[in-house]
């Protein structure tokens, strides 16, 4: 948990000096929206990439030159994560939808391999803003809807991101991978009882991205 606090610690402090440097570069730094969607899921040992959640994702970046090809990149974003998870014990089965939305935070450092093409990679820190179930099943016999909600994940979450960008000035395309390094639930709880105790996040996004 140490490591984990270190990290979201760390993205704030940097992001926060390269806003401030941008300022400094206004004629050179870049500033942007973007958005996209997100295919998500947990991960623990054995991932099952066969229930994915789709979900989106929304917000501001700021693209500060360092070096010829090499720039860093902070973001701040609106995010969907989680997973689509089957349940069958000896008394019922069904499918579970457990939607977490975070406010996102990324670092990364951008390497342009062409003009218009990059490579991006770097922390991301999250915090969950929202957390919820919902039963798929209407069978009736088993509502746990009431008895999971945000007060049962961690509210922090932190990992490594990294993708593939296409330029296409203003306008942006790229995908990437956010790997989660942090537990979701808190130990004992109750819904540990449809992930696990040590489910992740995974998140595959697609995004569009325009800089003024």
């Amino acid at each position: 948990m140490k490591k984990s606090k270190t990290l979201i610690y760390a993205s704030l402090v940097l992001t926060f000096m390269a806003f401030n440097s941008s300022k400094a570069q206004e004629d050179v730094a870049k500033f942007g929206i973007k958005g996209g969607v997100n295919f998500s899921n947990l991960y623990t040992d054995n991932v099952d990439d066969n229930n994915v959640l789709t979900g989106f994702n929304v917000g501001l970046y700021a693209k500060v030159p360092l070096a010829n090809n090499i720039s860093l990149q902070p973001e701040i974003s609106y995010t969907g994560k989680g997973a689509e998870l089957v349940y069958n014990n000896a008394f019922v089965s069904g499918t579970a939808q457990f939607k977490l939305d975070y406010i996102e935070v990324p670092l990364l450092l951008v390497v342009n391999v062409t003009k218009n093409f990059n490579i991006h990679a770097g922390p991301y820190a999250a915090y969950l803003i929202s957390g919820k179930t919902t039963n798929k099943s209407d069978n009736g016999n088993y509502n746990f809807e009431d008895n999971i909600n945000t007060d049962d994940f961690n509210r922090f979450d932190a990992g490594l991101a990294g993708g593939l960008g296409l330029d296409l000035e203003p306008v942006s395309f790229g995908v990437r991978y956010n790997y989660g390094l942090t537990k979701i639930g808190k130990d004992d709880n109750s819904a540990n009882n449809f992930t696990s105790p040590d489910a992740k996040n995974s998140v595959l996004s697609f995004y569009a991205a325009f800089a003024f």
